[in-house]
């Protein structure tokens, strides 16, 4: 996810920690209200405080996770996050090219490493995740290592590792605030963050939930999305997205069209609160909610009214929410039955294809399960994060899906399978 658009505060130096509206500093009058678990209470402590732009919801607190039952629940575990990382490389090489631009060099692209070198500094080490990958899974890291979530803990998992590769302005300023020593509640970018980088590294979070469901893991969501881009809209949007792929998880096979808009919406709309506008391209002169926007362009798309391609091309397709999340529904609405089409779709027609491929493809695979992607994805992509750590990714997802059915955790957290 590559965004030179700044989606935090305007007018701030690079570099220089974030202004963020009621500054509370660690020795602030509730910090003792701030350790968890349980962890819905710290999410009523934040909001009160002005530090959770989102509206609290009652599912928030009461809503009961899906069960996906157990029955090859770790095969579908595991491809979901497998997903996340193909689709990231499947889209980074050709990542923020115009996707016409992008056919007319490249033709259709089916296949890894198509476009290599087009991203300048990212490829040169042959590694072909990005930023997406690598904080999904410094994410199942922290969750793997520390036993479960928290949020002093993820703050410093996300900021440690090799450099990000291709990170938006939003995340940036998340690295800097951690640097500059603020707390985890104060490091993210309040508001105007409606980016896709929460978004795209959201999904393990449900992990430590899935062998017995609580409510807790909203509350857990909605702290982890807003570490970094502390907006409604993205926080609605990591918690619309992770009941969405917990569902998937359980269904025997693709949902009716309608359903990806519907549920997202269901779950969304209570949640957010503020305006917002496209940043180009449609619709014109749109102001208000995600969840309305949704509503309003992917609804004739999952009818069968618009062409995907059509409505590729009207949103722009970039890293801003208005764009990610309508195509991502658009996308599953009408390709969840071709789980390799919908991942080319994402990659061929948008702009931000390596991020919206990742969460098309993390769909994809908790929905199929191993079968929805080809061996000449599975058997070509060596699973590095970095320049180190051959097979890394495809060893972590074996602990996730452990980790989902309540299975051994131990083991090599490096995921290093070559001994580099």
């Amino acid at each position: 996810m590559t965004s030179t658009w700044n989606d935090g505060e305007r007018g701030r130096a690079p570099g220089t920690p974030a202004k963020n509206r009621n500054t509370l500093g660690e020795e602030a009058p509730f910090s003792g209200q701030l350790e968890g678990p349980p962890w819905a209470p710290v999410v009523r402590a934040l909001h009160e405080a002005g530090h959770l732009d989102l509206e609290l919801s009652p599912w928030l607190f009461e809503g009961l996770p899906a069960a996906p039952g157990s029955d090859g629940l770790e095969a579908r575990v595991e491809a979901m996050l497998l997903g996340l990382a193909l689709g990231d490389a499947l889209g980074a090489p050709t990542e923020s090219m115009i996707p016409g631009d992008r056919r007319r060099v490249y033709g259709t692209i089916r296949d890894l490493g198509v476009g290599a070198g087009h991203t300048i500094d990212v490829w040169r080490d042959g590694v072909l995740t990005t930023d997406d990958s690598q904080l999904a899974f410094r994410t199942l890291e922290h969750l793997l290592e520390d036993g479960g979530f928290h949020p002093r803990g993820l703050a410093r998992r996300l900021a440690s590792g090799e450099r990000l590769r291709g990170s938006g302005f939003t995340t940036r300023q998340f690295l800097t605030n951690v640097a500059a020593g603020l707390p985890w509640y104060e490091a993210g970018v309040r508001r105007k963050a409606a980016s896709n980088g929460a978004l795209m590294r959201i999904a393990p979070m449900m992990l430590p939930h899935l062998a017995a469901p609580t409510r807790e893991l909203w509350a857990e969501v909605a702290l982890a999305a807003s570490l970094t881009h502390d907006d409604s809209a993205s926080t609605a949007a990591c918690l619309a997205w992770v009941a969405l792929l917990l569902e998937l998880l359980g269904m025997d096979g693709p949902p009716a069209p309608r359903w990806w808009v519907e549920r997202y919406i269901e779950i969304a709309r209570p949640l957010e609160r503020g305006t917002y506008w496209p940043r180009g391209g449609e619709p014109a002169g749109y102001s208000g909610p995600l969840w309305r926007l949704v509503e309003q362009e992917v609804t004739p798309v999952a009818r069968g009214k618009r062409p995907l391609a059509e409505a590729l091309d009207r949103w722009h397709s970039g890293a801003y929410l208005l764009e990610t999340v309508p195509c991502l529904l658009a996308i599953l609405a009408t390709l969840a039955h071709d789980p390799e089409e919908a991942v080319l779709a994402a990659v061929n027609g948008t702009k931000d294809n390596d991020t919206i491929a990742s969460l098309v493809a993390t769909a994809m695979g908790a929905l199929h399960g191993p079968a929805a992607f080809p061996a000449r994805w599975t058997g070509r992509f060596d699973g590095r994060l970095d320049r180190r750590g051959h097979g890394r990714v495809q060893h972590l997802c074996k602990q996730a899906a452990a980790m989902a059915t309540g299975g051994d955790k131990t083991g090599d957290k490096t995921g290093n399978k070559t001994g580099e």
